[in-house]
């Protein structure tokens, strides 16, 4: 009875590795398992689309700077075809300066005669031309600008009254001159002694100014806004 319970132990064993082998030649004979090609086709794709992106960033930048290029090229071209004889028509329209600020030239009577200018005057500052109607126009509109100066006067803002009636008053000066030129041989007397009575009084109200002479300044004022007021109706 032993022998036979051992034997069938054996037997149980036998099978028992039988089977384990067999298992064992199953797993030799399935195939191995891929390395995931599909996961490797992902990849390459990825990577041909990042080329593509790529060279379209390249081409945009490429078309930008062509289309820069084409615009520079453009206006090289408008510039010189608005030449004639190798000189540019922009410095023909009077608003082209191509070397120092031009002091404009005087042919009239309105300069200080004891100094042979005006105090008032001032230096690098470009009058352009503007036509006799444009200056007239000018000299009307100044006239205003000057006597809505009123408000700014006060103790502590002579030094901003000074800069605005130099600046103004320049501007005047020689528009005043041009228009004299251009006027009528009967109206260029009558125009000339409007512009120096008109001189005369910036001149004083400068001094005042300068001076820092508050009432003076208010009384010369006073006088200079009546001949304002002359030239506002001789212009309009």
């Amino acid at each position: 009875m032993i022998i036979s319970s051992k034997t069938a132990t054996v037997t149980q064993n036998s099978s028992s590795m039988a089977h384990l082998a067999n298992l064992n030649g199953v797993s030799e004979t399935l195939p191995a398992v891929p390395n995931l090609p599909r996961f490797q086709k992902f990849q390459k794709r990825a990577k041909i689309i990042g080329l593509i992106d790529h060279k379209a960033e390249n081409f945009q930048d490429q078309a930008h700077i062509t289309r820069r290029l084409s615009l520079g090229l453009a206006s090289l071209a408008l510039i010189g075809s608005t030449s004639t004889n190798g000189v540019s028509l922009a410095e023909d329209n009077g608003l082209w300066v191509t070397g120092p600020l031009p002091v404009p030239p005087v042919y009239n009577n309105i300069a200080n005669e004891k100094t042979g200018t005006r105090s008032f005057l001032k230096k690098a500052i470009y009058i352009a031309n503007i036509g006799t109607k444009g200056r007239i126009h000018r000299l009307k509109r100044y006239a205003f600008d000057l006597l809505a100066m009123a408000d700014l006067i006060g103790p502590d803002t002579l030094n901003y009254v000074r800069k605005y009636l130099r600046l103004k008053s320049t501007f005047m000066y020689y528009d005043f001159d041009n228009v004299i030129s251009a006027a009528a041989p009967t109206d260029k007397q009558p125009l000339t002694d409007l512009a120096n009575r008109l001189f005369d009084s910036f001149e004083k109200l400068e001094v005042a100014v300068s001076t820092k002479n508050f009432p003076q300044t208010q009384s010369t004022y006073a006088d200079t806004a009546v001949i304002l007021h002359e030239v506002m109706d001789r212009m309009a």
